[in-house]
C-alpha cells in the first residue's frame, strides 16, 4: 500500500524539485542572461569572434560624462576546435565577473575568442607571440580584433545615449592576465588602467634588453615594432595605473610549456631572471620601475594559483581609479 502510494505520489515530487530547482536557476542566471548581448562575429569591422557586453542598470560616468568599459579577456583553460566550448566559456565568465560590474557601475565585455586545437601552440587567450605571426584571420592579431569589438560596443552604447570612454580598464588572471598585460604594452593608449593577476610566471619587461641580452616579446618589447609595425609607446605606457598581484604560493608557470613560449626564449628568461615565478617577481618589478612604469607589484601571503581568493584586490583598485578624475 505505501509502495503505491510513493509510486503514484513520486513524479509529482519529482516535478516539484525541478520546478523549484527551475526558479532557483532562473533567479541566479536572470539578471545577467536578461542585460547581457550577444554580438556575432564582424569581420568586415575587424573581429572574426563574438562577444558578450554586459550593461548594469547604473553606470558610473567620469568627469567629461562618459561611461567605462571593463574588458576581461576569455581564457577556456583548454583547446577546442568547437567554437561552443569557447562561446559557453566567455558567457559563464561575464556571469561570474557581472558582481564586479555591477559593483564599479561599468559596461562589461568578454570576447569568445577560441583557442584550436588544430592550432593548440598559438595560445591565443594569452596572447603570445604565434597571434602576431599568424595569418589565420580567426586568430591573427587578437589585440586588434579586440580593439575592433571596444569600439564596436562603444557605438552601441553611444546609439543609446552613452558616451563611452575610448579607454578600457582591463583585467585578467593567469592566461588571460597574460592576454592584459601585453595587451597593455601594445596598446596603451587604450587603456585607462589594467589588474595583472598572476601573469604565467613572467609579465612582459616593458624594456628591450637587459645588460647586453635582448628581451623579444613576449618576454619583453625588443622586437615589438618589427612584429606589428608600431613601435613600444614608453611615455603612454607609464602613464597607465597598474596593479600585478601573485600568491606567494602560486608555482602556476607557463614557461614550462610550448604552447605559449618558444623554448629559447623561456630558457634565456629562466636564465636571467630564474625558474619560477616567484623568483622573478622581484625581478619584474625591478624593471618595471625602471622604465618608470606607474605600477604596484604584491605577492599575497599563503595563497596559491587563486583568483577568487585575489578578486577583490583588482576590484578595489579599480574603485580608486574611477574615483580618481
Amino acid at each position: 500500500m505505501a509502495l503505491r502510494r510513493f509510486l503514484r505520489l513520486a513524479p509529482k515530487v519529482m516535478l516539484g524539485l525541478l520546478l523549484v530547482a527551475g526558479i532557483g536557476v532562473a533567479v541566479l542566471l536572470g539578471p545577467y542572461a536578461l542585460r547581457v548581448e550577444h554580438v556575432a562575429a564582424e569581420p568586415r569591422t575587424g573581429f572574426h569572434s563574438e562577444y558578450y557586453l554586459y550593461i548594469p542598470t547604473t553606470l558610473h560616468r567620469d568627469e567629461h560624462g562618459n561611461a567605462t568599459l571593463l574588458v576581461q579577456p576569455n581564457n577556456s583553460g583548454r583547446t577546442s576546435d568547437d567554437i561552443g566550448v569557447h562561446r559557453r566559456d566567455a558567457w559563464m565568465t561575464g556571469f561570474e565577473r557581472k558582481r564586479i560590474a555591477d559593483d564599479l557601475g561599468v559596461a562589461l565585455l568578454v570576447p569568445a575568442f577560441p583557442r584550436t586545437a588544430r592550432d593548440w601552440r598559438t595560445y591565443t587567450h594569452a596572447l603570445d607571440r604565434d597571434v602576431l605571426t599568424t595569418r589565420d584571420p580567426l586568430l591573427a592579431r587578437l589585440d586588434l580584433q579586440l580593439i575592433a569589438m571596444i569600439d564596436d560596443a562603444r557605438a552601441r552604447l553611444r546609439k543609446q545615449g552613452t558616451p563611452v570612454d575610448a579607454r578600457v580598464l582591463l583585467q585578467g588572471f593567469s592566461a588571460s592576465a597574460m592576454f592584459a598585460n601585453r595587451f597593455t604594452a601594445l596598446h596603451p593608449d587604450r587603456v585607462r588602467a589594467a589588474t595583472i593577476g598572476s601573469p604565467g610566471g613572467w609579465p612582459i619587461a616593458p624594456v628591450a634588453k637587459v645588460g647586453v641580452d635582448a628581451l623579444p616579446y613576449p618576454a619583453g618589447i625588443a622586437d615589438l615594432s618589427a612584429l606589428t609595425g608600431t613601435p613600444f609607446d614608453a611615455a603612454a605606457f607609464a602613464r597607465v595605473p597598474q596593479y600585478l598581484y601573485m600568491g606567494d604560493a602560486d608555482d602556476n608557470d607557463s614557461l614550462d610549456f610550448n604552447d605559449g613560449w618558444d623554448k629559447p626564449m623561456s630558457a634565456e628568461v629562466d636564465r636571467l631572471f630564474g625558474d619560477t615565478p616567484l623568483a622573478r617577481w622581484t625581478h619584474a618589478e625591478r624593471l618595471y620601475a625602471r622604465a618608470g612604469a606607474n605600477a604596484r607589484f604584491e605577492l599575497v601571503p599563503g595563497v596559491g594559483h587563486d583568483r577568487k581568493a585575489l578578486q577583490d584586490r583588482s576590484t578595489a583598485f579599480f574603485r580608486q581609479v574611477l574615483a580618481t578624475p
